[in-house]
């Protein structure tokens, strides 16, 4: 881009794994993109979630970077240098700063926290909680199926169901809840090496402890996600994820096949309603 980058801003709220896709394409594809997050973020696809940059400062994934900025004011330095600012800021106070021409809702909290057409010309929310035409102008389906990165003009995406979708013959099994409240520790495994995403587990094995309490692989397979050490969990929440193919440890730190999809549908919302409202948002 040159000195002056006239793009208006998309923002995104939230960088989980799903909302990472999102990011990634949008960007790739040439859209002025800054994130806003939470202050403690419980990722548990780590190396595939935009929003460890929350910790670590910057995070990077498929070669596009998100870097944490302390103030909106560095938005456009952070862009200019090829990057994706994100700025901690869970109500996005920061759109009115902006004056954002899109906002995308990908925090996938299954309920609306807050996203309503009044912030931007443009709205798209991600998954169930949204109605389009009501709170938002779109909805990207989120839930695996024919269905998944549909667009949807009006009404709402398929309910919540609280299973996960099925992966080689396994759901709800493939995902690990908090069997406790504590702080997440790391285990080594009996050949000493401490268990984290990428790693091969089999049904039975501790993988981690929340306080002091074991936590146990469910099923054969890819530890795809755990939940950073450290993080201070409560009893039910999420923390780790198995995919029981083998062959996904090669793909731990990249774009999931349904991210990818969910961003080509918030790709083609975003271009449709520009062209319905008479918006430019490329350059």
């Amino acid at each position: 881009m040159g000195i002056e980058d006239n793009r208006p801003w998309v923002l995104m709220r939230g960088a989980g794994d799903l909302a990472t896709g999102v990011i990634v394409r949008l960007h790739r594809c040439g859209f002025r993109v800054v994130v806003t997050e939470c202050e403690n973020p419980s990722a548990i696809r780590r190396c595939a979630a935009l929003c460890e940059a929350v910790w670590q400062g910057q995070a990077t994934v498929e070669g596009v970077t998100c870097r944490r900025i302390a103030d909106i004011a560095e938005a456009a330095c952070v862009a200019q240098a090829g990057e994706v600012p994100l700025i901690v800021d869970a109500r996005a106070d920061c759109v009115s700063m902006l004056r954002s021409a899109a906002v995308v809702d990908a925090i996938l909290a299954k309920r609306n926290l807050g996203t309503h057409r009044g912030m931007a010309p443009i709205t798209v929310g991600l998954g169930p909680g949204f109605t389009a035409g009501e709170d938002v102008d779109a909805v990207v389906e989120t839930m695996r199926g024919h269905h998944l990165g549909r667009v949807i003009l009006q009404g709402a995406a398929i309910p919540n169901t609280g299973v996960p979708g099925v992966i080689a013959g396994y759901a709800a099994e493939r995902v690990i809840h908090a069997p406790a409240a504590g702080e997440m520790t790391f285990v080594q495994d009996a050949a000493g090496q401490t268990v984290d995403i990428g790693v091969l587990v089999h049904k039975g094995q501790m993988i981690a402890r929340v306080g002091d309490v074991p936590v146990f692989a469910t099923i054969d397979g890819v530890l795809r996600g755990l939940i950073r050490e450290g993080y201070p969990v409560t009893e039910g929440l999420k923390i780790a994820d198995i995919d029981p193919r083998t062959e996904q440890a090669a793909f731990c730190d990249t774009v999931s096949d349904k991210a990818r999809a969910i961003g080509g549908g918030v790709v083609e919302a975003l271009l449709y309603l520009a062209g319905q409202k008479g918006l430019r948002l490329l350059g």
